[in-house]
């Protein structure tokens, strides 16, 4: 009784030795991933947007390429390219960036607590790239009295005219009338 007691306690140490080696090796893979992601993102991102979308930086108001554009079209995250606001929710907060009611699909942000610089707010990140896009207040003139408060930074414009031309043909319906 006592071998077959060894035997498993033996077995047991192998497979938990062997999970801890391989998740030490997974661990240093996705440092690895994450450092040419990091690098292919800043040869692809301008230094502003970088600051912005990588390390939670903002741009400074009234002085940001969207704040002010009253184009039809859509914003996508820079980094990824996903959909992310309509014109159509956007309106001019008097605030000197891009305000949105609400994002194009309510699973393509990720909302997070923020307690830096000494206030408590509430962080929109993109999903799937995890681009820190800006902040949501509570101060909207929509339904829900949202503000997406967004970085002109961390998005890129694709108006109705090149939604086909872009890959994005799918959102012109959003455009036509009684859809919106």
């Amino acid at each position: 009784m006592r071998i077959k007691y060894m035997l498993f306690t033996m077995m047991i140490f192998a497979l938990v030795s062997s999970s801890y080696c391989s998740a030490e090796q997974t661990e240093k893979r996705v440092q690895e991933e994450a450092g040419m992601k990091k690098n292919e993102l800043k040869e692809k991102l301008s230094p502003l947007q970088y600051k912005i979308t990588r390390e939670n930086g903002t741009e400074p108001a009234f002085q940001n390429e969207y704040w002010n554009n009253k184009k039809a079209g859509i914003y996508v995250d820079i980094v990824s390219g996903d959909p992310l606001f309509s014109s159509l929710d956007k309106y001019d907060s008097g605030t000197g960036w891009p305000s949105f009611t609400k994002p194009i699909d309510k699973d393509s942000v990720i909302e997070k607590k923020d307690t830096s610089y000494g206030m408590v707010r509430v962080e929109v990140r993109s999903g799937d790239a995890d681009s820190h896009l800006g902040h949501v207040f509570d101060d909207g003139p929509g339904p829900d009295g949202l503000r997406y408060c967004i970085n002109s930074a961390s998005l890129r414009f694709i108006s109705v005219d090149d939604l086909e031309k872009e890959g994005y043909g799918e959102y012109r319906k959003l455009f036509t009338s009684g859809n919106h």
